[in-house]
């Protein structure tokens, strides 16, 4: 690979505006991209996006949905890389609202694929979830399905040289809807944390640590495979007192009980993977279904119940996506410190 694979590329960023999209952009812009291109519904993100970056001109924006073909091909037009972003998340809200998710997970994505391949984009990285992995929920249960066509995408006989891959992480902290600014809010009201269920695990990584995998997949990829970042986990519980102490008040938290279509842990690796995972320094490697190499480098399903850490690597790892997010607060939008 080149030292700079951005370098004179046009990227286009689906779901810019949110918490992956505006950390994945600043990096790019870093690195140097030709232009990169946000793609999102939300002009108010991206007018305060605009504004932050004072309207540099290699950054544009498209208003556009991944539902409808309309804008698709536009945003697409002389892009080299897309990194897929946008969705449906939220995990009670697809639970109430099934067929809405599907139109956003999976049509949307598929929408996106075709318009990939019509305009021979060199790689595709679509954004996935430990909840696709053997899922339980709505939300999971149409991100399993966008894994399935993005990678099956590279065998498609109108794909004509596009790298179709995915990521898989877990809780990223201090992202929208993540449970530190939830805990954070609740404190700052002296509200009682609520907690759904004491046996709670979560894996833990910044958006510094997704941006990391997201460009390691977009530069080793070959098509087909899903990409996850090695990370430690930690108990709701822990993570609770953590906020608390460093807030100095006392723990005190209320069992609420699961939402709808919650897990007690997260798992980014299945049993049924197993065979196909290579192990690359930081990350793992899921092959496809059709290579027929059985590398086999881990023994057991990658659980967050595994692999916990204490209090102290807790509070490091806040103190450092709370870092990250101070280094891009933009006034008035959701990077706001609660």
């Amino acid at each position: 690979m080149p030292n700079n694979p951005y370098a004179e590329k046009t990227v286009l960023v689906t779901g810019g505006t949110g918490s992956f999209g505006n950390f994945v952009v600043r990096r790019l812009l870093e690195l140097g991209a030709h232009e990169v291109r946000v793609l999102s519904r939300d002009e108010k993100k991206q007018h305060d996006m605009r504004v932050f970056y004072q309207q540099r001109p290699d950054l544009s924006f498209i208003i556009g949905d991944v539902r409808s073909t309309a804008q698709l091909d536009e945003a697409l037009s002389g892009a080299h890389i897309l990194f897929h972003a946008a969705a449906l998340k939220q995990v009670p809200a697809c639970e109430y609202h099934p067929m809405e998710a599907v139109r956003t997970n999976v049509l949307g994505a598929n929408n996106l694929i075709e318009a990939a391949m019509r305009h021979r984009l060199e790689a595709f990285v679509m954004i996935s979830t430990d909840k696709a992995v053997k899922p339980v929920n709505v939300m999971g249960m149409t991100k399993a399905l966008q894994e399935r066509l993005v990678l099956k995408a590279n065998q498609s006989r109108a794909n004509h040289g596009t790298r179709f891959a995915a990521v898989r992480y877990g809780n990223v902290l201090r992202s929208r809807g993540s449970v530190i600014p939830h805990f954070r809010r609740q404190l700052q009201l002296n509200q009682r944390i609520t907690v759904t269920d004491e046996r709670m695990t979560r894996f833990l990584l910044t958006l510094n640590d997704a941006i990391d995998l997201v460009l390691y997949a977009a530069e080793h990829a070959k098509g087909g495979e899903i990409f996850v970042r090695k990370a430690p986990a930690a108990r709701v519980t822990d993570i609770a007192a953590v906020l608390c102490q460093a807030a100095g008040k006392k723990l005190d938290y209320q069992i609420i009980g699961m939402l709808p279509g919650e897990k007690l842990a997260e798992i980014l690796v299945s049993e049924e993977e197993l065979l196909r995972v290579e192990s690359l320094g930081d990350y793992y490697k899921i092959l496809p279904w059709w290579d027929k190499r059985t590398p086999h480098q881990l023994e057991r399903e990658y659980s967050s119940d595994e692999h916990l850490i204490g209090n102290k690597p807790i509070a490091e790892l806040i103190e450092r996506a709370d870092r990250e997010f101070e280094a891009l607060e933009i006034a008035g939008g959701e990077f706001a410190k609660f």
